[in-house]
């Protein structure tokens, strides 16, 4: 929900405060890819994603965990995935948070996510694994980078950018 900014002249009230807290919203983001071919689709998958807004700042928390009848799509190494934003952005920015993208029980690797568009952003994968090992495949996340998903695996991560 948007807060309203403060107007000259507006006394504190309890309505007024309540106006201006921010209330956690949940939201099942979209899930595309760059081409829209080979779309993946949540299936049985774990969502647990919210987000608040105050005036212009949203502020999301994204988990998803993959579960036996998730598809990750069948585009392959070229046709990243898209997830939708519970507010739309108002601009496109290189860097509004950052994710760990856990693909084994043992294996996690970080991603920073950014803008493709105002209401869509992509997993840019940014380190190797925390064991030191190499990743299988860089660049954008999709349905075989950083490796290939399974059911168990996730994504988790923090958002922050401004509204339009």
């Amino acid at each position: 929900m948007p807060i309203t900014p403060w107007q000259a002249g507006q006394r504190i009230t309890a309505g007024r405060m309540n106006l201006i807290t921010p209330v956690w919203s949940s939201w099942t983001p979209d899930w595309e890819t760059g081409t829209g071919v080979g779309t993946p689709s949540l299936g049985n998958a774990a969502v647990d994603c919210e987000y608040c807004q105050t005036g212009d700042l949203v502020v999301a928390r994204f988990e998803i965990t993959f579960g036996s009848s998730t598809s990750f799509g069948g585009g392959g190494t070229t046709d990243n995935w898209r997830f939708g934003l519970p507010v739309t952005a108002a601009a496109t920015v290189n860097a509004i948070g950052h994710f760990g993208l856990d693909t084994s029980a043992t294996t996690r690797v970080y991603a920073r996510a950014r803008l493709a568009t105002t209401s869509l952003f992509e997993l840019d994968i940014s380190t190797g694994r925390v064991d030191g090992a190499g990743v299988t495949n860089n660049g954008l996340v999709d349905a075989l980078s950083p490796e290939t998903w399974g059911s168990g695996d996730g994504i988790r991560g923090t958002l922050q950018y401004r509204a339009a």
